[in-house]
């Protein structure tokens, strides 16, 4: 009992929240990484007088992205790899989700 009390005092009051918070932040990270890049390609636009390397910051921006979302899937891929141990997933993880009751 007392183990139970020191376990539930060491995790955060608001880890829900925060993991929350993070998956809305991945969103807000591409749009925000595409900005970046356009505003790098028009700064090199206007330091070369070239329109064509107004694109290579947009690709760099799309890039980041792409970089982001490929983090955030290989995070919460380890994060849920835990749980084809846990006993409660345990049958699914194995067989799948299909139930005897589904009529699929």
């Amino acid at each position: 009992m007392n183990e139970n009390l020191k376990q539930e005092e060491q995790t955060p009051k608001h880890k829900d929240k925060l993991v929350a918070l993070d998956s809305l932040s991945l969103g807000i990270s591409m749009v925000v990484a595409v900005a970046i890049g356009v505003g790098i390609g028009l700064l090199l636009k206007d330091w070369t007088g070239k329109t064509w390397t107004l694109w290579i910051g947009v690709a760099l921006g799309i890039l980041a992205a792409f970089n982001n979302v490929f983090k955030a899937y290989k995070r919460a891929q380890k994060e849920f790899e835990g749980m084809e141990n846990d006993p409660r997933y345990a049958h699914r993880a194995k067989y799948g989700d299909m139930s005897k009751n589904d009529d699929d």
